[in-house]
């Protein structure tokens, strides 16, 4: 029906001719991640008799969003009118959310060109059986999806790492990690050390492995220490990911940390730094967030669908993704189906209409332009540090305001006055809270999740509640 790369290009197309300058990085000197969400139709070739007409496939971009940001707990609002989220998945999720509200809007005005047909329950509506939706992220999922094994023969792409390190191993998610002697050194683009990063086919030159840390993209990490004694346990998740005969030595780092309760990273240098399957809060630069991993999202949207609770009273069944196609860079199979899959295959006695959803994980070799690694190897001895962008693009296939431009969760040039003006607009949030609520079988499939799942990773699961 459709390749990765199909799918990527497709993307990667519609950012550069759809999205406007404004919110894209600064040439040379920023970077960002992009996530979509796909449509794809099956159309019937009629020029072909017969009960068995082969079919053509039609694909569209329906959402977008880019960003690699989260607000902290501080500056979180009981208000409302503050993103708490703007990594690239959560933002093409929520514009995903507004294409849904207007298809919903063209089916009850019985619009033929609606995705939405009548359901069996009066009132209801579903998803038209010639459709389906394909998730695309330019960059693996920060948090559990980003802990990849690294192998013996791949050339480590930083500085070495100081002794002190290794007694030490305690670090900030600013990606931090070499000694100070050695920072300038490692963030020097011409230096011997970048230079002999391991390149992959396809990649202009000077584009290497990148390992996730920090905001959602990757940084640099220590290299294994030899001599470091890990237990058979503690390589065994990382081994299991490693192509047959390959040793592990070291695992790509994810920034995000682990929720408050669990019994967290070991911390040790090299493959046993991490322990995977558990959940994640984005990193934060000195205030910790309260966002999720992306890795944590999309395991929940896999089985609670995309549409959210709002759009659950109005659906007979919920709106999952068939496929998630990640682009150029670090992957992992294995770690994706633990991240998104794996985790809560064992959830069960979920509402009718929900469960765990087989999706189809695939990774393209198309390299995104504003990816850290690509803009890193154009900028090649350019001046100054490579920064993630601070703006957020939201982007939906809907007629009125598709697009939006975002900055520190408020709109891109707000001021304060103008903050004060997005409060008085922000009305009737206890009803808006109530409507979610009272999607019962949505809260009862939620429910499940934390309890079967999600609870068995937390030793509070009542806490659940306080992280977004």
């Amino acid at each position: 029906m459709w390749t990765a790369d199909e799918i990527a290009r497709l993307c990667y197309e519609h950012y550069g001719t759809r999205l406007p300058k404004k919110g894209k990085p600064e040439p040379n000197r920023e970077w960002t991640l992009l996530a979509a969400v796909v449509k794809v139709q099956l159309v019937a070739d009629r020029a072909c008799g017969g009960s068995n007409r082969p079919t053509q496939v039609t694909k569209e971009v329906v959402s977008m969003g880019t960003g690699t940001k989260c607000i902290g707990q501080s500056k979180m609002r009981k208000s409302g009118d503050i993103l708490n989220d703007s990594h690239a998945e959560v933002i093409a999720r929520r514009s995903f959310q507004r294409y849904l509200h207007y298809q919903l809007h063209l089916a009850a005005a019985l619009k033929e060109d609606s995705i939405f047909v009548p359901g069996t329950q009066r009132g209801l509506w579903k998803l038209r059986p010639d459709l389906l939706f394909v998730f695309f992220s330019s960059h693996t999922p920060c948090g559990d999806a980003s802990i990849i094994p690294m192998l013996e023969f791949e050339d480590q792409p930083c500085c070495p790492v100081s002794r002190d390190w290794a007694n030490n191993p305690s670090v900030e998610a600013d990606g931090n990690l070499e000694a100070p002697e050695n920072k300038k050194k490692c963030e020097d683009l011409g230096s011997p050390v970048t230079k002999k990063m391991r390149l992959e086919p396809g990649i202009p030159d000077g584009v290497g492995h990148h390992q996730s840390f920090g905001n959602q993209e990757s940084g640099p990490i220590p290299p294994s220490i030899s001599g470091s004694n890990l237990t058979t346990q503690e390589l065994a998740t990382v081994t299991g990911m490693a192509p047959s005969g390959a040793k592990v030595v070291d695992v790509y780092r994810t920034g995000a940390k682990c929720v408050p309760g669990e019994a967290g990273d070991s911390g040790k240098p090299g493959a046993a730094y991490h322990q995977v399957g558990l959940l994640r809060v984005k990193p934060g630069r000195g205030d910790r967030t309260c966002s999720m991993s992306c890795s944590d999202k999309l395991a929940r949207w896999n089985v609670l669908g995309c549409q959210g609770a709002l759009l659950m009273h109005l659906l007979e069944k919920p709106i999952y993704l068939s496929a998630v196609v990640i682009g150029r860079c670090p992957y992992s199979q294995e770690a994706m189906q633990r991240a998104l899959t794996g985790r809560c295959q064992n959830v069960s006695a979920l509402p009718k209409g929900f469960g765990v959803q087989e999706v189809k994980i695939q990774q393209s070799g198309l390299l995104f332009e504003h990816s850290r690694c690509a803009v890193q190897a154009k900028r090649a001895d350019g001046p100054g540090r490579l920064v993630p962008c601070g703006a957020a693009i939201s982007w939906s296939a809907v007629p009125e305001q598709p697009l939006d431009v975002t900055a520190n969760g408020f709109p891109q040039g707000t001021t304060k006055k103008g903050i004060r003006c997005l409060q008085a607009r922000v009305q009737k949030l206890e009803t808006y809270h109530e409507y979610k609520e009272a999607a019962s079988a949505y809260q009862e499939a939620w429910s499940v999740l934390r309890k079967q799942a999600f609870g068995s990773w937390i030793r509070n699961p009542s806490d659940y509640h306080q992280f977004k």
